[in-house]
């Protein structure tokens, strides 16, 4: 489990059965080369819109069975045939690439949670139709575990963010803490970031902990798998708070000791 880039995506786990392995990888593929042309900064817009509307076609020629010569398109063909996956959710995620090339600001809390809806939870779904466990209730908890772990994501990488002119933060929440975009492009941490912070880690953490009945309902390796999932994305929002909220100077990663915590408490879950 990696919370750096795709944090939600178990690539090649050792949890992983070997039979589904190719087909996390080949999503993986599709989902990161994807998500990289977005955010090629050195590429105008249109041409990354461009780009992205290639991999739409290549959807387009999987849905309607016909030969795609590209490797990458290819494996994912014999994914999606060999488990039956819905295509919507890798439309989703390409909705939200293209966002990226465009939406640099939020203004709501509602208008992230969509974003999250799309280049987030589709993730979790695929991964339960591969098990086989795509359940109403399972895709729930599976969302409020994905949405979860993306905000923490955007929580950590707040200076990162900044630096590609992006701010996740809801607009609403910046001006209801009284916080500006002075507060990330100094890095300043006074009482009012440590508010916001405060109040955008205790949402998240509640997203994730409502989400985390999933991982003992699976059980076996997917479990296991959501298990340390869950605990990742909720250790990184203790050293968020152990780091007095300081996201700039201090940036949350898991150390050795960290998955030794998070192996505990998984247990104990």
């Amino acid at each position: 489990m990696s919370i750096e880039h795709y944090e939600n995506f178990p690539v090649a786990s050792l949890l992983l059965p070997a039979r589904l392995r190719p087909a996390v990888e080949a999503i993986y593929a599709f989902a990161r080369s994807a998500d990289d042309l977005a955010d090629e900064e050195d590429a105008a817009p249109e041409t990354r819109l461009q780009a992205l509307r290639a991999y739409e076609q290549a959807l387009d020629a999987i849905e309607h069975a016909q030969l795609i010569e590209q490797p990458l398109f290819r494996n994912l063909a014999k994914a999606v045939e060999a488990h039956r996956l819905p295509l919507q959710p890798l439309r989703d995620l390409l909705s939200a690439f293209r966002q990226d090339v465009s939406t640099t600001r939020y203004p709501s809390f509602s208008s992230l949670l969509d974003y999250c809806r799309r280049s987030a939870n589709p993730v979790g779904a695929l991964m339960l139709h591969l098990y086989e466990s795509a359940t109403e209730q399972n895709l729930r908890d599976s969302d409020a575990i994905c949405t979860a772990l993306q905000l923490i994501n955007f929580w950590q990488d707040v200076a990162i963010d900044w630096s590609k002119s992006r701010i996740y933060l809801p607009e609403e929440d910046l001006e209801r803490f009284g916080v500006g975009a002075g507060h990330i492009a100094t890095g300043t941490v006074d009482d009012a970031w440590r508010a916001l912070m405060r109040y955008e880690v205790g949402r998240a953490r509640a997203m994730m902990l409502s989400g985390a009945p999933l991982a003992s309902r699976l059980g076996g390796r997917i479990g296991w798998e959501l298990r340390l999932v869950v605990q990742g994305g909720l250790r990184i929002l203790d050293r968020i708070e152990a780091a007095d909220f300081d996201v700039f100077r201090r940036r949350p990663r898991l150390r050795a000791w960290d998955w030794s915590v998070m192996l505990a408490r998984a247990f104990r879950m």
